[in-house]
């Protein structure tokens, strides 16, 4: 579970102006941070199918929004990958 300081940390490093907490870009952002810090316990706690289909739920939510986004606006798309470093 992401810790409110480091989701301030993430929201303060992806909004797009002072008051953005729920662009694409954010959530896409708060979705990844989720994701790498399920991935880490995923590889200590092999059987845990429990924690692995919410991984999965997560990554499809992420998967939706960048799709929207590409469809949206390419740039914002090709932004938010190269500076979370999703597709390498």
């Amino acid at each position: 579970m992401i810790r409110k300081d480091e989701k301030t940390a993430v929201i303060e490093a992806n909004r797009t102006h002072e008051n953005d907490t729920g662009s694409p870009e954010v959530q896409i952002a708060i979705l990844t941070a989720r994701i790498n810090e399920l991935t880490e316990h995923l590889k200590v706690h092999i059987h845990d199918n429990h924690s692995r289909r919410g991984l999965y739920k997560m990554i499809g939510k992420r998967r939706k929004l960048l799709d929207y986004l590409m469809s949206k606006d390419i740039e914002r798309y090709r932004a938010i990958i190269a500076k979370l470093g999703i597709r390498k």
